[in-house]
């Protein structure tokens, strides 16, 4: 496997990354990032690295409101996240 194919990878099975997909599918308007940090409990900054590293997965878009950039899953993010919630429910 390719470093770069591994990396990717990797985000998906790291649990903040994971619950942030699925936190961002559960509603259909975009959000913001600190109530996304909040709701899956870790810092401001890192759920930031975590956001810009699905942005360049093409998981998610940003969307600029002034001062304020909103957050919202692409279809690619949606398809990944319904997987995730499906391994979920498989395993509990």
């Amino acid at each position: 496997m390719t470093t770069q194919i591994k990396k990717n990878f990797d985000v998906f099975f790291r649990r903040k990354p994971a619950l942030m997909l699925v936190a961002l599918k559960g509603i259909k308007r975009a959000r913001y990032g600190s109530i996304l940090a909040k709701e899956v409990d870790c810092t401001y900054s890192h759920a930031v690295k975590i956001l810009q590293t699905l942005e360049k997965l093409k998981l998610v878009e940003f969307e600029k409101k002034g001062r304020i950039k909103l957050i919202r899953l692409t279809n690619k993010g949606t398809e990944i996240a319904n997987h995730i919630e499906s391994i979920k429910k498989t395993v509990d």
